[in-house]
């Protein structure tokens, strides 16, 4: 067994192993045991009852949290002409086309989210490799290959985050900083939640949501029951 520190030793000696919180009991435990020298990040893992082998149970998506993640997205986006004055307009951080491909394509990767119009893709696509795996690549399925530009980059700046499946079948995402109070995390936790059940594949069967985990940067894990979250949000 890995070592662990003695900070974390005494934090994982509060959570009760054999529980499963109520999201509210799990997100003040969380916040109570971030102790950290710095305002930790707060995250939210879902497994999810699909396969993620088969393309017909992939979940994909972005939503807004209605109090944000308590970081500032850095934004850039491939437009040109007018659509790449509105994106400056709308307080992108960066902006270009073919001067920041190749930026890219030399090893830049000083920025969070990636927006491109529709008519930018054929030359963004070059950049598959790299931004890909990374999870950088402008998708429609995330809202970020769009003409709107300015609300793209609007809606991210507020908080809009993308969750997608990994290959273990959970998706992880940021619901927030210890900083936040336990209401503002659990409308943050609720908001992610809801859109994950409306993303629900077709194809998925049995229970979908199989567990669910709340965790601060450097805290132990705190399981929440997915039932309870259910019936929360219905």
């Amino acid at each position: 067994m890995a070592k662990v520190s003695k900070r974390f030793a005494e934090a994982l000696k509060q959570v009760d192993k054999s529980k499963l919180y109520d999201p509210a009991e799990a997100l003040q435990l969380v916040k109570q045991l971030a102790s950290a020298k710095f305002d930790e990040s707060i995250d939210v893992a879902f497994r999810l009852g699909v396969d993620p082998r088969k393309q017909d149970q992939q979940v994909r998506g972005a939503v807004v949290l209605p109090h944000g993640t308590g970081k500032t997205a850095r934004v850039l986006v491939f437009a040109k002409g007018e659509k790449a004055k509105e994106a400056e307009a709308a307080g992108a951080d960066f902006v270009g086309d073919e001067d920041y491909i190749q930026k890219i394509m030399q090893g830049w990767l000083d920025f969070d989210v990636a927006v491109a119009t529709p008519d930018m893709m054929g030359a963004v696509g070059r950049l598959g490799r790299i931004l890909g795996p990374k999870g950088l690549m402008p998708n429609p399925k995330t809202g970020t290959v769009t003409f709107d530009v300015a609300r793209a980059v609007q809606e991210i700046k507020a908080g809009k985050i993308e969750y997608r499946l990994d290959k273990a079948g959970i998706v992880h995402a940021p619901i927030g900083k210890a900083s936040f109070s336990v209401e503002q995390l659990v409308d943050n936790f609720n908001t992610l939640f809801d859109a994950l059940a409306k993303a629900r594949p077709a194809a998925a069967k049995g229970q979908y949501f199989r567990s669910v985990t709340v965790s601060s940067t450097m805290g132990p894990g705190i399981r929440v029951n997915p039932l309870r979250v259910a019936r929360a949000a219905e």
